[in-house]
């Protein structure tokens, strides 16, 4: 066993979602979002090297001397995959690598709205994950994509830099998974060939660059199911974002096509949770209805925060709506309501008796 893989599998057992090996530090291991030192001595430059070398391929080692970086997937059997970032910084060689565990969860195991299944029965259309780095938005992707290979046989073709979980082929669908850099050269590129590959639905990693999201909304429009993640903090910045990548003299006709083809967007957050043992997810939930679809092609996203507060029949809720039933239901505590909580206020109270 490669000495990195025993720092890593010792995180994997500590429950830990992040390891970092750095130049002058000892390991570090992120558990419920804070980040902890492992008991040894710092690192030197010499070491961190030495410890990628083990887990390099040349083909890796090739990339991170051209282009200073290198992301990759890596596999420890029998503990679990990691999405892996070596690159290179001031004082030598880091590496941070993300666990990602073989089982996948259900969209109930992770806290999900039951709105995501019905948003998950489209036909066609675009559903967004969004949140923070670290929030889940990957693991939800993954409970979404395993939810609909188990209950309809479509095929489902999956663009991910790098991959993370690997789907299951022996259920209803057929999951092909391609990874940017080693089976095609971008995520627009294997957008453009997705659409002569009769995909059912498209799933794809992070909506990072216009093209990318410009292909994604033309493909939720000519038939199929397209999903995807965001790093925005809630559905109005999603959909101002969306159409601020484009150049002024496109963005009524993006604003037309967004709104015709908006399912869902799905914000989250983890949050530590009352006992400090696990970390619990709160969400913003916007549901594609007319009425989204009317205020989106008129440019009028600062009403999307009314629209959803009064939109719970329609399975919408807002992020402090999820924090106050996370908060009722004991789950979490006063104090991690209020630090997360949009609009302070009506928090205040419950913190401060605490």
């Amino acid at each position: 066993m490669a000495k990195l893989d025993q720092i890593l599998s010792k995180a994997v057992e500590f429950g830990a979602s992040d390891v970092h090996i750095a130049v002058g530090h000892p390991p570090l291991y992120r558990y419920l979002g804070e980040l902890k030192q492992f008991k040894i001595q710092p690192f030197s430059a010499a070491i961190t090297k030495a410890l990628f070398s083990e887990i390099l391929n040349p083909e890796m080692k090739e990339r991170l001397e051209k282009d200073l970086q290198c992301d990759f997937s890596y596999d420890i059997p029998g503990v679990a995959r990691f999405r892996a970032n070596v690159f290179c910084q001031r004082l030598g060689v880091d590496g941070s690598f993300r666990i990602i565990p073989f089982r996948i969860l259900s969209l109930e195991e992770l806290g999900l709205p039951e709105v995501v299944k019905s948003m998950l029965a489209s036909h066609q259309g675009l559903i967004l994950v969004t949140g923070a780095t670290g929030h889940g938005k990957s693991t939800t992707l993954a409970a979404m994509v395993d939810y609909l290979n188990a209950t309809k046989p479509h095929h489902i073709l999956s663009i991910e830099d790098p991959i993370e979980f690997v789907h299951d082929v022996n259920k209803k669908g057929v999951v092909n998974q391609r990874q940017v850099g080693r089976d095609t050269s971008s995520f627009a590129n294997a957008l453009r060939g997705a659409l002569r590959e009769d995909p059912d639905i498209i799933i794809i990693g992070e909506l990072r660059d216009t093209e990318t999201i410009s292909l994604a909304l033309t493909a939720a429009e000519t038939g199929h199911l397209v999903i995807g993640t965001m790093s925005t903090s809630n559905a109005q910045k999603t959909i101002d974002r969306i159409i601020d990548s484009f150049p002024p003299d496109q963005q009524n006709q993006i604003r037309t096509m967004l709104a015709d083809s908006i399912k869902g967007i799905v914000t989250q957050r983890l949050i530590k949770d009352k006992e400090g043992k696990k970390r619990v997810l709160a969400t913003e939930t916007m549901v594609g209805t007319v009425a989204v679809a009317a205020i989106i092609r008129d440019n009028k996203t600062f009403q999307l925060f009314s629209l959803i507060q009064t939109g719970k029949k329609s399975g919408m809720q807002l992020m402090d709506e999820s924090l106050t039933q996370l908060l009722k239901d004991g789950l979490i505590s006063p104090e991690a309501a209020y630090a997360n909580a949009v609009s302070k206020k009506p928090f205040e109270t419950a913190s401060k008796t605490k």
